[in-house]
């Protein structure tokens, strides 16, 4: 699973990058990371960032956040946060248009391990099965989950039990994106 997962990332990822280039004439571009330090850091100007992924360079696991929580991980989450260094990406499933959430650098990848226990901490004390997050909605109380149960991913209402089937699994999510370009 996680050799899949991670081989489906790579591939989205450079067909997101190949993308920008075709029609952009340029990689990635991001206003956001401007001045965030990123091995994928290609160049900058004063409006933006651009940026082609790396590759990871930290251990390849999240036993950070499965000491934390007492929980295993689903393998596949594993392998999306810790198959390659790149920005967010922008992507439309179906109809509805998320940002892909992935490692920026070794300092991010504290940072995202710090905000999926977090989460899985919240989902506890709601007494809610465990999921964790992959990419962001327009809105800020949904978001696109992994359930650590079943592996299925899910658009989920933050807060609630309200949660509605996209994909069986990660690497078939990752097959159906369309790149969303600026």
């Amino acid at each position: 699973m996680i050799e899949q997962t991670a081989q489906a990332l790579t591939d989205f990822t450079r067909k997101y990058c190949d993308d920008w280039i075709r029609e952009c004439g340029h990689p990635p571009a991001s206003a956001e990371l401007l001045g965030v330090p990123s091995p994928c850091v290609q160049q900058t100007n004063e409006e933006d960032l651009f940026w082609l992924p790396q590759p990871f360079t930290l251990a390849q696991n999240l036993e950070a956040v499965e000491r934390a929580v007492e929980l295993r991980i689903q393998p596949s989450v594993v392998a999306w946060y810790s198959s390659q260094f790149a920005g967010d990406m922008s992507v439309t499933f179906g109809e509805l248009s998320c940002t892909l959430l992935q490692t920026w650098s070794e300092e991010d990848f504290l940072r995202v391990q710090e905000n999926l226990i977090g989460h899985l901490v919240m989902k506890r004390r709601l007494k809610q099965s465990p999921t964790l997050f992959i990419a962001t909605t327009s809105s800020e109380l949904e978001v696109i989950s992994v359930c650590n149960l079943s592996g299925e991913v899910v658009l989920e209402q933050l807060g609630t039990k309200q949660r509605t089937l996209l994909a069986p699994d990660l690497e078939q999510f990752i097959t159906e994106l369309t790149v969303a370009l600026p």
